[in-house]
C-alpha cells in the first residue's frame, strides 16, 4: 500500500507530490455519517445524514448532552482509531475537522474546532486554506489554480499520529494542504463547521 510505505518510512518525502486517488486503498475509506444528535440548532441535515446545510433560522431539535449549543458544528457518529480515508465537498466556507469526543459542547469559543486541544482543524474558503489547533494557525499549501476544487480529502493514520487534508481536483488527484504531526491518545471524530455553507460527504 503506497500510503503505508509513505508513512512509515518518511511522510515528509512524499505529502508534497502530487497523488492519485487509487493509491488510497478501498480499505482505508470510511462511511461516515453525522450524528444528528451532535448537530447545532442552525443546520439541518439531509442525504441520509451525509450532508448539513446552514440557516438562519433555528431548527427544533430536542435537547442533547452531546448538541453544541453556541456554534453552527456538528460531529460525525463513528470513531476513528485506525487508517481512515474521506472526502468532503463544501460550500461558501467551511471547517474540515477532527476532535475527540469530550469537547465540550455548551461553552465559548473554546469549543470550536481548531481552537482548543482536543481538535484539529482545517478552513476552507475559495483559495484560502488554513489549519488550526489549539487555538494556533499552522502554514497551509495553496494549491495552484488548476487544482482548486471544493473537495478536500482527509486521511487519518492514528497510531502513526498523522492528519493530512488535501485538494482533491475534478480529475481525482490530490494535491497536499497541511499535515498534523502528533500522538493522539483518544478516538476521533469527523466534524465540521458552518456558516452560510453547506458540506458533503462523498462517495468514494
Amino acid at each position: 500500500m503506497y500510503i503505508q510505505k509513505c508513512t512509515e518510512k518518511s511522510i515528509k518525502d512524499v505529502i508534497k507530490q502530487t497523488i492519485t486517488c487509487s493509491l488510497f486503498l478501498c480499505a482505508d475509506a470510511c462511511d461516515l455519517s453525522l450524528d444528528p444528535n451532535t448537530a447545532n440548532t442552525h443546520l439541518i441535515l439531509s442525504e441520509e445524514n451525509r450532508k448539513a446545510t446552514c440557516l438562519k433560522e433555528p431548527q427544533l431539535y430536542p435537547d442533547h448532552p452531546e448538541r453544541f449549543e453556541n456554534y453552527e458544528q456538528v460531529l460525525c457518529g463513528e470513531s476513528l482509531t485506525g487508517r481512515c480515508y474521506w472526502e468532503v465537498e463544501w460550500s461558501g466556507w467551511a471547517h474540515i475537522a477532527v476532535a475527540y469526543k469530550r469537547i465540550n459542547r455548551k461553552g465559548g469559543i473554546d469549543c470550536r474546532f481548531g481552537l482548543n486541544d482536543k481538535s484539529w482543524n482545517l478552513y476552507c474558503c475559495d483559495t484560502i486554506y488554513s489549519s488550526w489547533h489549539d487555538n494556533k494557525a499552522n502554514s497551509t499549501k495553496i494549491p495552484p489554480s488548476s487544482s482548486i476544487s471544493n473537495r478536500v480529502g482527509v486521511y487519518l493514520n492514528w497510531a502513526a499520529g498523522t492528519l493530512s487534508f488535501y485538494s482533491v481536483s475534478d480529475t481525482h488527484t490530490l494535491t497536499h494542504l497541511h499535515t498534523f504531526n502528533t500522538t493522539f491518545t483518544e478516538p476521533l471524530y469527523a466534524g465540521f463547521v458552518y456558516a452560510d455553507s453547506s458540506v458533503s460527504l462523498c462517495q468514494i
